[in-house]
C-alpha cells in the first residue's frame, strides 16, 4: 500500500514539474486545453496542466525575409528582375497560430506576389527613381493581407533592380545625350552673354578712342608674359582713323559723281 501511494505521489510530482514552462522575453506560449484555444502565456514562468494543455510557442521578434529576385514586365514593357527585403513581426500570437497554417510561408508568398504586381504597374523610370513610393505601396498591401493573421509589416525595401544589358546601354546613351545637350546650352548661353559684353565694350571704345590704346598695351603685356617669339608691328590708331576717313571720303565722292545728271557734266 505504501509502495502504491509513493508511486502515485512520485507521478504527481513529475507531472507537476513537467507542467512548468518558461518563455523568454521575446517568446509567447499559445495554450490549448483539450484542443481548444485557452489563452496566451509568457514571458516568464507559468504552469499548464500536463496531458491536458498543449503549448505552441511563438517568437514575437521582428523577422527579416529576403524575397528572391522576381522577373516581371513593367508598364512600359521592359523585363526586369527585382528583389527586396521584408521586415515583419507578430502582434497577436493566437491569430498567427489559429488563422493560418504557416504564417511565415504565407507572409513570404503574399510579399512576393505583391512585389511583382506593383512593379508591373509602374514604368521603369518610376521604379528606378521612386523606390520609396513602391516600397510604401507594397508594405500597405501586404500589411492589409497579413492583418487577419496577427502579423504587422514594418518595412519593405527594394534591394536591387536588374536591367537587361541592351536597356542599360540605351539608358547610358540617353544620359550622355542629356549631358551633351546641357553642355551645349551652357556654352550657347555663355557665348550670348559674351557677345553682349563685347557689344557694350565696343560702344565704350567708340566713345573714347583712348581706351583702344590701353587695350593694345594690355595685349602686349599678355603676349610678352608667354615668353614667345611673336613679332608684332604696331600702327598708331590715328593713322588707322585717318585711312578710314580718307576711304569714306573717296566712297562718298564716287557716289555723288554717279548720281550727278548728265546735263551738269562738262562736254568732252
Amino acid at each position: 500500500m505504501e509502495t502504491i501511494l509513493g508511486t502515485l505521489i512520485g507521478i504527481t510530482i513529475l507531472l507537476g514539474i513537467g507542467g512548468i514552462k518558461i518563455d523568454r522575453e521575446y517568446e509567447r506560449g499559445v495554450i490549448f486545453r483539450l484542443g481548444r484555444y485557452k489563452d496566451i502565456q509568457g514571458p516568464g514562468m507559468y504552469w499548464i496542466i500536463p496531458l491536458v494543455d498543449q503549448k505552441a510557442q511563438v517568437d514575437v521578434r521582428t523577422k527579416t525575409v529576403d524575397i528572391a529576385p522576381q522577373e516581371t514586365v513593367t508598364a512600359d514593357s521592359v523585363t526586369i528582375k527585382v528583389n527586396a527585403v521584408l521586415y515583419y513581426r507578430i502582434l497577436d500570437p493566437s491569430k498567427a497560430i489559429n488563422r493560418v497554417e504557416d504564417y511565415q510561408v504565407a507572409v513570404y508568398q503574399a510579399a512576393m506576389t505583391t512585389l511583382r504586381n506593383v512593379v508591373g504597374q509602374n514604368i521603369l523610370d518610376d521604379i528606378l527613381q521612386n523606390r520609396d513610393k513602391i516600397n510604401h505601396e507594397v508594405q500597405n498591401i501586404v500589411d492589409e493581407i497579413a492583418e487577419p493573421w496577427g502579423v504587422e509589416i514594418e518595412r519593405v525595401e527594394i534591394k536591387d533592380v536588374e536591367i537587361p544589358l541592351a536597356m542599360q546601354r540605351a539608358m547610358a546613351k540617353e544620359a550622355e545625350a542629356v549631358r551633351e545637350k546641357r553642355a551645349r546650352l551652357i556654352k550657347a548661353s555663355a557665348e550670348q552673354e559674351a557677345s553682349i559684353k563685347l557689344a557694350e565694350a565696343s560702344q565704350k571704345i567708340m566713345e573714347n578712342p583712348a581706351a583702344l590704346e590701353l587695350r593694345r598695351l594690355q595685349m602686349l603685356t599678355e603676349i610678352g608674359a608667354e615668353n614667345n617669339t611673336t613679332t608684332i608691328v604696331m600702327m598708331p590708331s590715328d593713322l588707322i582713323t585717318l585711312a578710314k576717313q580718307w576711304t569714306d571720303n573717296l566712297q562718298h565722292g564716287k557716289e555723288q559723281n554717279e548720281h550727278q545728271p548728265n546735263s551738269d557734266r562738262l562736254p568732252m
